[in-house]
């Protein structure tokens, strides 16, 4: 490369005294001076150092490799080597299964799996960047929006509406929705839990302000339930299954003909713009490990009683009422939560109005990466 500078300085040097030399022949006005030369000295000088400067700068452009010289784009996003995945007991299967683990271990990825008791404090998270992706019910997204989180959809759960509650304990005097009226009742705020409540409560003509409501995430929840704190407790599986068995709670009602969609699968706005490679491999792995467990619940119990610490008895009732699979973001789903949105908005359990579209890609974004379903 030098060499080749060499040669093209020297082939400029020449052309310069060349005409220099011609044009002192021809006219008087380009005769140097006695005190001329220091001058045309320095511009000769200057411009070799010009010449020299342009000409190594070259290589910043060059491909050494082929010797294109056309300059190399690198402008393209780089996605990320890390996806730190946030999830709760209810969807621990894809943590147990490792599928993950071995999609990105060719291209050098890793996943960090940071465990939450409830969505609320998933999404939380989320918000102040410590995880990038995970899962939660349909009611938490709508608090985290409220809040000012940039969280993004990316997929809907398949719904489970056998799987979540109201409990009441074995000797209560509840028998019906009505008798709710008065009562305290224990649940997670913000979560598909509340939302149950809340439809319950509307079907039997409870007003939300005449129940006493008790915000506790599950385990201390059912702390107070056992210890007779509070009249009723609205929960989901696996907590659910276990408290049945635990406790003998009776089941007041469950979400069955109430609850017309599962959760979702969420990530924060920067992490699914920069990674849309990334997300497509994660929804097509959840989709196959889905497709999976539809046909393989009792392996799906045995996988992960002893990973949660249940019996195979609990589990196995927790998996037979799980509806396996995941939805693309439609308009369906997007009509229904924001139905969520307006509900908590008009009970004042949210500061302000959200728009469940803010939180919404493109068509043609969700075509990107979503799996056919």
């Amino acid at each position: 490369m030098l060499n080749l500078i060499y040669r093209h300085l020297i082939a400029k040097w020449r052309s310069l005294i060349k005409f220099i030399n011609i044009s002192w022949q021809k006219s008087p006005k380009f005769r140097f001076q006695p005190g001329s030369l220091p001058i045309a000295g320095a511009f000769i000088t200057g411009l070799c150092l010009s010449l020299i400067f342009t000409a190594c700068s070259a290589p910043s452009n060059v491909n050494s490799a082929n010797g294109n010289n056309n300059p190399v784009s690198d402008t393209a996003p780089k996605e990320a080597k890390v996806v730190r995945f946030g999830y709760q007991k209810s969807l621990i299967l894809l943590k147990a299964k490792g599928v993950l683990e071995k999609r990105f271990a060719p291209e050098g990825k890793s996943v960090e799996w940071i465990e939450f008791p409830a969505g609320p404090q998933l999404l939380e998270a989320m918000n102040v960047g410590s995880i990038d992706f995970g899962h939660v019910g349909e009611s938490p997204p709508i608090f985290a929006q409220a809040a000012g989180a940039a969280l993004t959809y990316v997929a809907g759960i398949a719904p489970s509406p056998a799987g979540s509650a109201i409990l009441i304990p074995e000797n209560s005097a509840i028998k019906q929705l009505s008798d709710l009226k008065g009562k305290k009742i224990a649940f997670q705020k913000g979560s598909s839990a509340h939302l149950l409540l809340v439809q319950a409560l509307q079907k039997g003509g409870v007003q939300y302000s005449e129940i006493e409501p008790k915000y506790l995430p599950p385990s201390d929840a059912r702390a107070a339930f056992v210890k007779g704190s509070v009249d009723a407790w609205v929960i989901w599986d696996p907590f659910y299954a276990a408290a049945q068995q635990a406790t003998n709670a009776r089941v007041l009602i469950d979400g069955t003909g109430i609850n017309k969609q599962g959760g979702y699968y969420l990530g924060s706005r920067k992490f699914v713009t920069e990674n849309p490679k990334t997300i497509k491999a994660i929804l097509e792995e959840i989709q196959k490990l889905e497709e999976w467990s539809q046909q393989n619940r009792e392996e799906v119990a045995k996988t992960l009683a002893p990973v949660l610490g249940i019996d195979l008895e609990i589990m196995q009732k927790a998996t037979s009422r799980r509806s396996f699979g995941i939805v693309p973001i439609d308009d369906n789903l997007i009509n229904l939560q924001q139905q969520v949105a307006d509900t908590y908005y008009q009970l004042k359990l949210i500061p302000k109005q959200v728009n469940v579209r803010d939180a919404v890609l493109t068509k043609e974004q969700y075509a990107a990466f979503s799996p056919k379903v």
